[in-house]
């Protein structure tokens, strides 16, 4: 596959007549059925909110095909022979339906479907997804969202099969992010969005892609959609390794107020109301719903010096029908966060005695950051059997960090040392998105359309500067940021015959990157101007292949271009013109369901960066490492032991090298090799519930010839709670047997008072989680 791929793509010609009969197709008119046949559309609600439920499974019983609902819950089949039928309709977390239909020649005929929420049962999960082919992962991550305790931001993060993170500043930084052996720093190579606002930021202060996913409260979060590899065209910019969707609740079961209290003064306080009441649909011409959630978090953590972390969060969501084909979701949320940070640690200064393992070097740094987010949705449907989505954000974002990685390698001066501060005064990000989506008969085969524009504006104060316990000394570089990303993509989807299904589409992305600032000169002793506009576009095809072998195995094989774009700033002043690197992804896989209770996902995949240039926010320089080859295999097991009892677990070899490096000095630092999460669940909708899980990652080289390594460990948690109508109390032990592990890990040269002033080049880390115990409780009403 990868043969006929790179062919099809090295032929411009072959490729244009493609993309131009792609588009064709996708403007194609509604064409008639065969003469005679029926049609037959509908509308899935929610039992509870009588909200419209986008992604449950239309089909005919007994035959093959199908559709799923769109963002209105609205379906449509088309080309049905005249006859009598058992009309199925069902999705995970809702109670199965069929219902008896009976269809005339020419007929065409509505059908309003509501769906209950029931308990979770493996043997009703399908292997097909009509609507998101590429979302392989969709059984999977439904499963997970359902089974698997939520603690914190971080833990919505490990919802993604494979996705390992690491925190090294006390939980006020974005975590490091490890997929498919990329070390995706902070997210460069890991898409994130929460109801469609991109959380990941261009050209941050500290680091490109900066994932801080800390302002969502993990409660809320009702769905998670987890594609991985660059294979679909609805995401652009850092979806290499892949991207993760996040979509908060449209509604609330009840209202509720949860305490939570832990070791080392740990507290949290969350309330979550429901505005408008459960039955407020019932009364109203319209369904609507709205609610207000909001969390106080703070701890000490477990660190010598206290860390002094305190978060808020604060969302309010409001969901209702303008019409019957209009609907309107407004959102708005505020999130701040300062903290204490004991930093990254050197092996050495343990193992001599400086400082213990929960010890700092510089026990000055930390920071404080705050986002406040607005967004609107405009979902309206057309004629055709067309769906517009139109969305609008905002988003204000503020940033201050202190960190000291080197210690007195720079300023050897014990007064003075290598404290850095980064800062952002003031990111702005406006952003619109638009898709187009319609069904398209022909013949007997629906061919799904999706036309999808979009805009995002960053426009930000940068600057790197030195301090001396969080005073600032000097300037390294300071500017204005304008960063602008407009892009386009046509998406088609047409199953060729009731069994194979094709995906062909193409994204363009055009950049503008624009920096109006200053650089330090060392040598001059002054700033320097780092100004420059420069201005870029990439162009990225995807072709995908899905075959339901049968109803419970879909085969699939995967193809597709991605990229990640670069700081503007090492745009700006780095010579190497290729500031958006291209990726090359491809995969064989299936998802299958060899007994009626256990649902697998295997891929064996891919992945070529043709060029690993990162600006480094730390000193402000470009590392360039060079084009990369990654391979590996993924394995994801959900088995349901009985009515209650769930087992899972995921699998996950990594390899990776870099090609132009000699071959003892090729390893990727920090890309994992094996991960395995897993666990097992008992689950009951009231009464007792509990879960024991296990999550590993193995050492690792730390630097390019492996002559310093990271360090893996095997961490075991477990949660308890018992629920009732009224209330639920439960339990949280991380790290049941006290392991002694790293977590964030660095191969780095730094030196501490009275060594030469070389330094050493050792492994520097952040000490994990010890036994940690946390207690909660909840009100529901």
């Amino acid at each position: 596959m990868k043969r006929l791929f790179l062919t099809l793509i090295n032929h411009p010609a072959l490729t244009s007549r493609l993309v131009l009969l792609s588009a064709l197709l996708g403007l194609l008119p509604l064409l008639a059925a065969a003469q005679g046949t029926a049609t037959l559309r509908g509308t899935v609600a929610d039992s509870l909110s009588g909200q419209p439920v986008a992604g449950v499974s239309v089909g005919l019983q007994g035959q093959s095909g199908g559709t799923a609902t769109d963002a209105l819950g609205q379906f449509r089949l088309g080309g049905i022979a005249a006859g009598s039928y058992q009309v199925r309709v069902g999705a995970l977390g809702y109670r199965a339906q069929t219902l008896p239909l009976t269809l005339g020649a020419g007929e065409s005929r509505s059908l309003t479907v509501v769906v209950a929420a029931t308990t979770l049962s493996l043997a009703e999960v399908t292997v097909s997804q009509p609507r998101d082919p590429n979302q392989s992962l969709a059984a999977i991550s439904h499963i997970d969202q359902v089974l698997r305790p939520l603690n914190s931001a971080q833990d919505l993060l490990r919802l993604v099969p494979g996705l390992f993170i690491a925190q090294h500043a006390g939980g006020g930084k974005a975590e490091q992010i490890f997929l498919r052996g990329f070390d995706c720093d902070h997210g460069t190579d890991f898409a994130v969005s929460i109801d469609g606002l991109p959380v990941n930021m261009v050209s941050h202060a500290h680091g490109q892609g900066y994932a801080d996913f800390h302002f969502v409260i993990p409660e809320t979060v009702e769905q998670l959609k987890v594609y991985k590899g660059p294979y679909t065209a609805r995401f652009g910019d850092f979806a290499t390794a892949g991207a993760g969707e996040f979509i908060t609740k449209t509604q609330l079961e009840h209202s509720q107020v949860k305490l939570e209290v832990g070791q080392f003064d740990t507290r949290r306080a969350l309330v979550m109301l429901d505005l408008l009441g459960p039955g407020h649909h019932l009364l109203s011409k319209r369904p609507e719903s709205a609610y207000v959630a909001a969390e106080y978090y703070f701890t000490n953590s477990y660190f010598d010096a206290k860390q002094h972390f305190k978060r808020f969060n604060g969302l309010a969501k409001y969901t209702g029908q303008l019409s019957d084909k209009t609907s309107l979701t407004l959102l708005g949320s505020h999130f701040n966060s300062n903290w204490d940070a004991s930093g990254q640690i050197p092996e050495r200064g343990v193992e001599n005695g400086t400082i213990s393992r929960f010890g700092s070097i510089d026990p000055s740094e930390g920071g404080r950051t705050d986002r406040t987010n607005a967004s609107i949705v405009l979902t309206t449907a057309l004629p055709h059997d067309a769906v517009l989505r139109q969305q609008a954000y905002y988003s204000n974002y503020h940033f201050n960090l202190f960190s000291d990685f080197t210690f007195f390698l720079n300023h050897p001066d014990p007064l003075v040392g290598d404290e850095i501060n980064q800062t952002e005064t003031g990111r702005n990000i406006y952003g619109y998105t638009g898709t187009y989506d319609r069904d398209d008969q022909l013949g007997a085969h629906t061919l799904h359309s999706t036309l999808g524009v979009g805009t995002r504006i960053d426009d930000a104060g940068l600057a790197l500067r030195h301090a001396v316990r969080r005073q600032i000394t000097d300037t390294i570089t300071t500017g204005r940021l304008f960063e602008q990303n407009i892009n386009a993509y046509l998406d088609e989807t047409l199953p060729l015959t009731d069994r194979l299904t094709v995906n062909a589409a193409v994204r363009l992305d055009v950049f503008t990157f624009d920096f109006r600032g200053l650089l330090a000169n060392e040598d001059a002793g002054a700033l320097e101007p780092l100004r420059g506009r420069l201005a870029r576009a990439r162009v990225s095809p995807k072709l995908n292949l899905y075959y339901q072998l049968t109803p419970t195995v879909q085969l699939f094989a995967r193809s597709g271009f991605g990229f990640h774009s670069n700081d503007a700033r090492g745009v700006i002043r780095g010579t190497n013109d290729n500031v958006l690197p291209r990726a090359l992804g491809y995969e064989v896989g299936s998802t299958f369901k060899p007994v009626p209770h256990l649902v697998v996902n295997a891929a064996l995949w891919s992945l070529h960066l043709q060029d690993e240039l990162v600006y480094v926010g730390d000193d402000g320089n470009v590392e360039n490492t060079g084009p990369t080859q990654r391979y590996g295999v993924d394995v994801a097991l959900r088995y349901q032991l009985s009515r209650r009892l769930f087992l899972d677990t995921d699998l996950n070899y990594n390899h990776g090298r870099q090609l132009d490096a000699p071959a003892e000095a090729s390893y990727i630092p920090l890309a994992p090799t094996f991960t395995t999460i897993g666990g097992l669940t008992y689950k009951a909708p009231r009464g007792l519930s509990g879960s024991l899980r296990y999550r590993h990652i193995d050492s690792r080289p730390a630097n390019d010839d492996g002559s310093i390594r990271a360090r893996g460990y095997f961490l075991a948690d477990a949660v308890v709670s018992c629920t009732r109508a009224r209330f639920q109390v439960g339990a949280t032990a991380e790290n049941l047997f006290n392991v002694a592990w790293n977590q964030a890990q660095f191969a780095t040269q730094s030196r501490l008072p009275g060594e030469p002033a070389a330094g050493v080049d050792e492994l520097h880390f952040t000490p994990g989680t010890p036994f940690y115990l946390k207690l909660n409780a909840s009100v529901f009403f």
